[in-house]
């Protein structure tokens, strides 16, 4: 079993807590686009990130700047989104640390996927920008299936934690045999499941939490999760799309 997350757009360097294993597999398709966003000027970066003219001035000093083989942090420490947050990886014990090593993928539009222990640098590139690159004319085109080949290479399926602007990076190019299991986490209300960002982050992050501290591997023991008050929607679930809701109407 894989699982799938996003990546989290706040990014911190931390070079004393714990240090990579290992660089991320796909650092020359990253030296490209690294490449490719040093021609662009400041004005064409701060279109293509969509941000404040404060993130826009700082990511363009770490670009001019960027080091992608030395003064690394840990993907699973670099990335301070809420979801990180309640995934609490500085508070795991080392098993759960090694759990996540093998079974966790963090996918990114600047290194396409990464392990949990993988060295970054902190970079601003979402999956969705709008950047022509190789050939290319956005970055689902340009990853193409290489995320999904990475994933599949193991037996087994894959857990989807990640939003639909990082999964359907994936979900497209997955061979038959490698069947993508997808959690959603919400209130119902008029008869509808209403996902709400925030409370998904969370949820997703206690979720990775909790696979993680009781090694699950197994699909059918998902349906266990009780984090933050969730509870498993029987009635409402498939074999490839598992329910969780909490406040709000009955089901």
């Amino acid at each position: 079993m894989q699982m799938i997350i996003s990546p989290a757009k706040k990014m911190v360097v931390d070079r004393d807590s714990l240090a990579p294993r290992s660089v991320p597999q796909f650092l020359s398709q990253t030296k490209v686009l690294l490449e490719t966003m040093q021609t662009m000027t400041p004005q064409e970066l701060q279109h293509l990130w969509g941000c404040n003219d404060a993130i826009a001035r700082l990511n363009v000093q770490r670009l001019e700047t960027m080091e992608l083989e030395g003064d690394l942090t840990p993907a699973i420490l670099s990335y301070q989104g809420i979801q990180y947050q309640y995934m609490a990886p500085g508070v795991l014990e080392n098993q759960a640390l090694d759990y996540l090593q093998d079974h966790l993928r963090i996918l990114s539009g600047f290194y396409g996927v990464l392990r949990p222990f993988d060295g970054v640098t902190p970079y601003r590139l979402e999956m969705q920008a709008k950047l022509a690159v190789a050939g290319a004319k956005n970055l689902y085109e340009f990853w193409s299936d290489r995320l999904s080949q990475t994933l599949a290479e193991k037996d087994g399926w894959v857990l989807n934690l990640a939003s639909k602007e990082y999964s359907r990076a994936v979900a497209p190019h997955l061979p038959q045999e490698t069947e993508l299991v997808t959690c959603r986490f919400g209130v119902w209300k008029g008869g509808k499941l209403v996902e709400r960002g925030t409370q998904c982050k969370m949820a997703r992050g206690d979720m990775v939490r909790w696979l993680a501290q009781n090694q699950i591997t197994r699909r059918e023991d998902l349906p266990a999760f009780s984090g933050l008050g969730y509870q498993f929607d029987t009635n409402h679930s498939t074999p490839t799309e598992l329910i969780f809701y909490t406040e709000g109407e009955q089901p």
